[in-house]
């Protein structure tokens, strides 16, 4: 038996390539849209994808499912369990075996037993594995998809906090309950391949450990602990991260069917002559690094260095709009693969960023400021602070002078800020803050300032904040 693990550190996202070397034929289980990577392993590996296994309709990034099935003609393993509105409508155009609890299906001589594990999405299931063509009789290993990660277990609220659902989040986390104790009759020995790595907003305190133990999970896992069940809901739903607002439209690409992006998929870089009809008509992203972009960019730009795109692009791109990017012709196809990855679809291409300087577009600035420098003006209430940390951070610790203004939702929340101050903002180091300054800079706001260091600056110098939780402005 063949198993290959794929990973994209920028979403955490993890995929596999399980394979029957006797008889060539190999699935992938939850792959991503950037289906090449496993296209290319299989022929490596001298095995054929004749399948894709899908652990539930994901909400965090665009899946590969039917990119795969239509190229390659992979047969679709898909859940038919959970409520009517969470059934997959694009798979009558496929080759598919809608499966429930209790089923299984052959990958040669690979035995993948189905779960339903339902909590983090109704439809929910798990496989477990069995390499019957090694000569076992026994499961080696089950794919969890979001259900059990490495330290943690996925989120039972998304349906309510990012799809808008009403009154899915307690049902769900009574679901995942019963899951959680079903998954822990499982063999102590089984390996435990997730769909996700620290940082996934689909459950909170991932581990960095690509695959664990049922045993091990059953330990040290925090969330399997609880044996009462009013107990365990509390905890699940309790400090969760921020749902990016993407997570809706992912729900609904992913039911509905993705684009088909196909083999010859590209992008080009465009004449700078185009882009004030770029500005005007879409959202213009500059890569560049935020230092440099602070020291002079194209108004109405925002700012997300190519490093932090695919964690703040599904907050602050406007889907219902073209997307446009100033970047090196070298970061374009990466740009592209990572938004098409969490749903962007018209991508219309880059504009060379050494051209954009050169030709003296870059007009506008903002500055920054130290603790030290900014302090009185801020204590005095000469200028506005913003803290754009996630909620967690502000409960924590803040700046008792500073509003609460997340910067996923900054864009919408923009309407009561100040007009007769300037504007410092600040995260914990300064990287999100400069993303925040860009953002208030593209809606108009022109004397921003960025607290250079952030927080972590803040208290070095020894400076006083609070840890009271005043109501957040801007959860909505």
């Amino acid at each position: 038996m063949l198993l290959k693990y794929f990973y994209d550190p920028k979403l955490a996202h993890a995929s596999y390539l399980v394979g029957c070397q006797r008889t060539g034929a190999a699935v992938v289980v939850d792959p991503g849209r950037d289906i090449d990577q496993y296209i290319s392993a299989a022929g490596n590996e001298g095995v054929e994808i004749t399948a894709v296994a899908e652990t539930h309709i994901h909400a965090d990034y665009v899946s590969g499912a039917r990119e795969l099935a239509d190229r390659v003609g992979a047969k679709l393993y898909v859940s038919d369990e959970g409520p009517a509105e969470w059934k997959y409508q694009f798979l009558d155009a496929y080759e598919h075996q809608l499966v429930h609890d209790g089923d299984h299906f052959m990958i040669g001589n690979i035995q993948f037993d189905v779960l339903h594990t339902p909590g983090h999405t109704p439809e929910s299931i798990s496989f477990v594995l069995t390499d019957r063509g090694g000569g076992a009789d026994k499961p080696m290993g089950i794919f969890t998809g979001d259900f059990v990660f490495v330290g943690s277990i996925g989120r039972p609220d998304l349906l309510e906090e990012a799809a808008g659902i009403a009154g899915t989040a307690e049902p769900g986390a009574r679901d995942l309950f019963k899951s959680a104790e079903r998954f822990k009759t499982l063999p102590d020995y089984l390996q435990v391949w997730p769909a996700h790595g620290a940082g996934s907003a689909c459950g909170k305190g991932l581990g960095a450990i690509p695959s664990s133990t049922v045993g091990y999970e059953k330990r040290f896992n925090p969330a399997l602990q609880f044996h009462d069940q009013e107990e365990f809901v509390r905890y699940i739903l309790a400090d969760q991260p921020e749902a990016p607002k993407y997570f809706a439209v992912m729900k609904r690409v992913n039911k509905e069917g993705p684009k088909i992006l196909g083999p010859d998929h590209h992008h080009t870089m465009l004449d700078i002559a185009k882009l004030p009809d770029a500005l005007a008509s879409g959202t213009v992203v500059d890569l560049t690094e935020s230092a440099e972009f602070g020291k002079g960019h194209v108004a109405g730009t925002i700012n997300i260095p190519l490093g932090m795109l695919a964690g703040w692009a599904g907050w602050l791109v406007d889907y219902d709009r073209p997307t446009y990017l100033i970047c090196d012709a070298d970061q374009l196809e990466e740009a592209a693969r990572i938004l098409h990855k969490i749903g962007v679809e018209e991508i219309v291409g880059g504009f060379p960023a050494r051209e954009v300087r050169s030709a003296g577009l870059e007009t506008e600035t903002y500055t920054t400021g130290t603790p030290a420098e900014l302090s009185a003006a801020i204590e005095s209430g000469e200028v506005q602070l913003l803290d754009v940390r996630s909620n967690d951070e502000w409960n924590e610790s803040h700046i008792e002078q500073a509003q609460h203004r997340f910067l996923g939702r900054l864009p919408n929340n923009l309407e009561d800020l100040p007009k007769d101050k300037k504007l410092v903002v600040h995260c914990r180091s300064g990287a999100r803050s400069a993303i925040a300054a860009s953002v208030l800079q593209a809606a108009g706001v022109k004397q921003v300032i960025n607290l250079t260091g952030g927080y972590m600056a803040w208290k070095s110098a020894g400076l006083p904040s609070v840890k009271s939780e005043p109501a957040t402005i801007g959860r909505s």
